[in-house]
């Protein structure tokens, strides 16, 4: 069942924390932690309850933290904030990488095996995490998300049609700045990235799909021309586009809403090796 936490460091917006350990955890490897992320108008119960995370966790000893936006009535994150776009600003983003940093304290996990996931605003989240705190995570996955920063405005949970509607359009090095400039100096390891998008979606156009490939394209590195492209991959209607091996997107044809797959996004992690050879933050290239 999932456990509250109250007191977890600094969490200057009041963000909840939520989570759901294994009552059996590994003897020998730690464990991982994934972050786990609800959109808007969502609460933690309904989310926790149809993640799907629990009983994989429990298969395979990883530990599930469930951030709740209590402090927004539409339940939706601060992705709008210089806070939340800044390391350690502040922020609902500063709860989040505190809710982290206690588990790694209180629990026997892998601080170089930290993943983050969402949909929507939980997508949203997770682009703002991964750019304002890349030294907490090892990978993220954006499940109809749009790139850090496209939401950037003076105050907390505001809501850009602008962005919405896939009106704001930049080239790889403009996007990739914005990343850079939340953590200045900043030169370690980046978080690999997954992103999805529904061809069909209404509420956050899928152009901005093209737009966060542009923006990780960017801060990784990367070969702008994919290395890969797959049709009906893993699924029927779902383009597989890989651009080396820190960056895959996915183009989901005739949907609005991608439909969850815990299968994707946990071999995207390697959720279920439980060895020396999963993917971390040591052996991540």
């Amino acid at each position: 069942m999932l456990k509250q936490i109250t007191d977890f460091g600094p969490n200057p917006r009041n963000v909840s924390m939520y989570i759901y350990a294994p009552a059996t955890l590994h003897s020998t490897y730690k464990s991982p932690i994934l972050v786990d992320l609800h959109d808007c108008n969502e609460t933690v119960d309904k989310h926790f309850l149809y993640s799907g995370w629990p009983v994989l966790g429990d298969a395979n000893y990883f530990i599930t933290i469930y951030p709740n936006a209590s402090n927004n009535p539409d339940q939706c994150w601060d992705v709008s904030s210089k806070e939340s776009l800044t390391h350690e600003g502040g922020g609902d983003a500063q709860g989040i990488a505190s809710m982290v940093r206690w588990t790694l304290a209180n629990y026997p996990t892998d601080p170089d095996r930290v993943f983050v996931t969402g949909a929507g605003s939980g997508a949203m989240m997770t682009n703002v995490l991964l750019g304002s705190y890349p030294d907490v995570f090892a990978a993220g996955s954006a499940w109809s998300g749009v790139p850090f920063g496209c939401f950037a405005a003076d105050g907390y949970d505001v809501w850009s049609d602008e962005c919405a509607s896939g009106k704001i359009i930049k080239n790889g090095s403009e996007w990739g700045t914005l990343v850079r400039n939340a953590y200045p100096g900043y030169t370690g390891f980046r978080p690999k990235v997954q992103t999805l998008h529904g061809s069909m979606d209404t509420r956050l156009s899928p152009q901005n799909l093209n737009e966060q490939v542009k923006q990780w394209v960017d801060v990784l590195g990367l070969d702008p021309n994919a290395a890969e492209v797959k049709d009906n991959t893993p699924k029927t209607g779902w383009t597989r586009i890989r651009y080396g091996n820190k960056l895959e997107a996915y183009d989901v044809r005739g949907v609005e809403d991608v439909p969850n797959d815990t299968w994707t996004l946990a071999d995207f992690f390697n959720l279920t090796c439980v060895d020396s050879t999963c993917y971390s933050r040591k052996n991540g290239k």
